[in-house]
């Protein structure tokens, strides 16, 4: 799977674990985080992501900043993007089952590097139900 990785500077050590993690499983990252604690911003590396999402260059994006919410704003102003910011991995469960999240916005400063990693998991290996959702799903985007 092809996953592009993007984070401002309170997910580089996130982004260091996740990605390490991705790679050892076969995965191909795309790495367009930060890999600095300098202070950047955000969307510098979250709009790449959501761009190589929307675009179809990559299955899946996964963004980190502090809170997770400005990443996942902006990440969700691609019409093609549906980012969720998640903290467990229940939470990160229901966004790929019931909304077909193909970014995952993670909180660095709300959650630990094992939290993150097992959400990572959960949203590599959780399907989209479709059924009622599609319909859902497919009322989000604007035209």
């Amino acid at each position: 799977m092809k996953i592009a990785i993007g984070n401002d500077h309170a997910g580089t050590d996130y982004k260091k674990t996740i990605a390490a993690y991705l790679e050892s499983e076969g995965h191909e990252v795309t790495n367009y985080g930060t890999n600095s604690n300098d202070s950047v911003d955000y969307p510098d590396f979250v709009h790449p992501v959501a761009a190589d999402v929307e675009a179809g260059k990559a299955d899946y994006g996964i963004i980190i900043c502090g809170s997770g919410n400005g990443a996942n704003m902006t990440a969700n102003k691609h019409q093609k993007v549906r980012s969720a910011l998640c903290w467990s991995k229940e939470i990160t469960a229901l966004a790929r089952e019931h909304n077909d999240a193909n970014v995952l916005s993670i909180p660095a400063r709300y959650t630990s590097q094992p939290q993150a990693l097992e959400m990572v998991k959960t949203f590599l290996n959780t399907d989209f139900e479709g059924g009622r959702h599609l319909r859902r799903v497919e009322k989000i985007a604007c035209s």
